[in-house]
């Protein structure tokens, strides 16, 4: 009876043995990048269509800060560019009077040298004196100093006035660079997602006050699910990028679920074993990291353990 009973134990010690022998080569949790969409103007939230475990898609409007103020202050200054505009000066009219004199002198420019020629024909046949002539032609010479001077100062005031316009058409540049911000400002109150991923956390509702990066809300993409487990220095000569390794999780009654992962990414520098993995002697060894992509169903949660074998 006693050697029955001894030979049970022993089998009861050997099963639990061999269910504790290490099936796996790695183990780990299951984690996704994680993003803080934070508010990227200022006002009140006046919709925010979110709640937290949401599915939501890449470029969907989820929300719409109030922007009453921005769009009172673009029709402000675009008020002020059409009070600017008002300003310019009309050329023609303000050197109408220049053109006038210029007429003026041209006309009478235009008889002297008709007398010029009907005075030299009477001094050629000794009908009037040279003086004449003489009296003619210094006429002549003063009215084109004087069609001279008007048409300078024609050109100075034109010369003025175009720098004046120039001037009024340069300030509104500053204003047009106020509208372009406004209207950036105006865009980005609309809260676009900008990732298809599940909703972890919600730090704003609507109809709260919110400023420029506050947070809104955190959302991860789950259906590319990483896998983050530890390795040793021996296992590192065993796996390369882009091989594909068997990814264990539990599941109902005792069993595994067998899935395929890929490895994307491995840690070139060694740490200490996390506090989580296994014994105190185990968390003193240096590890690897390395990071194995799944596609994900539903079925893997975030924090959720596995493990894998090569």
């Amino acid at each position: 009876m006693k050697s029955l009973i001894l030979s049970f134990s022993v089998l009861v010690l050997f099963t639990s043995c061999a269910k504790k022998e290490a099936t796996f080569d790695a183990t780990g949790s299951f984690e996704a990048d994680e993003i803080i969409i934070s508010s990227e103007v200022m006002g009140k939230i006046l919709y925010l269509a979110i709640e937290e475990g949401k599915n939501l898609k890449q470029g969907e409007l989820i929300g719409i800060i109030d922007t009453s103020t921005l769009f009172l202050k673009k029709k402000q200054l675009i008020a002020q560019i059409k009070a600017g505009s008002s300003r310019f000066p009309d050329i023609p009219s303000q050197t109408q009077f220049y053109e006038a004199q210029i007429n003026v002198v041209k006309t009478k420019l235009e008889y002297l040298l008709n007398e010029k020629v009907r005075i030299e024909k009477l001094v050629n046949a000794k009908a009037v004196p040279v003086k004449q002539s003489d009296d003619i032609n210094a006429q002549i010479n003063d009215l084109n100093q004087q069609l001279l001077l008007i048409s300078k100062q024609k050109q100075s005031a034109i010369s003025t006035l175009q720098t004046q316009t120039k001037s009024i058409q340069n300030e509104p540049l500053p204003i047009y660079v106020q509208i372009e911000q406004i209207e950036d400002q105006i865009k980005k109150s609309k809260i676009i997602n900008p990732i298809e991923g599940v909703v972890l956390s919600q730090y704003a509702k609507s109809h709260e006050i919110t400023n420029i990066g506050k947070p809104l809300y955190k959302i991860a993409d789950i259906q590319n699910i990483t896998l983050r487990v530890y390795i040793t220095g021996e296992q590192l000569p065993l796996i390369k990028l882009g091989q594909k390794v068997k990814v264990l999780t539990d599941q109902a009654k005792e069993t595994m679920f067998t899935d395929e992962g890929l490895i994307y990414w491995i840690s070139s520098q060694a740490e200490f074993t996390p506090k989580t993995i296994q014994t105190k002697n185990e968390r003193a060894n240096l590890v690897y990291a390395i990071k194995i992509k799944v596609k994900n169903d539903g079925r893997y949660k975030i924090g959720m353990y596995g493990e894998i074998q090569f």
